[in-house]
């Protein structure tokens, strides 16, 4: 297992998703992806993009995706059990 730090998961998420406006300094492991980010359905699709080229992960059907994109921390830990890269 590759460990994945909560600053790298913030870090891919600023460089590939429109959060402007969110403090990162504030968002935790149990931080929301779509209620505390402001994430709507079109990011999710770009979640699943950036999970497959970054890490090489493939949300096999959406509730995997549902499950994995809960919060910050329930997408750092999936990463991290399953990342090829």
């Amino acid at each position: 297992m590759i460990p994945t730090s909560l600053d790298d998961i913030k870090k891919v998420l600023s460089a590939n998703l429109d959060i402007e406006g969110i403090d990162l300094d504030s968002v935790n492991e149990d931080t929301p992806l779509f209620f505390g980010l402001g994430l709507d359905s079109l990011d999710a699709i770009e979640l699943v993009i950036i999970l497959r080229k970054n890490y090489d992960i493939v949300i096999e059907n959406m509730d995997e995706g549902r499950n994995i994109f809960q919060t910050i921390g329930t997408l750092r830990k999936h990463i991290e059990a399953n990342r090829k890269k």
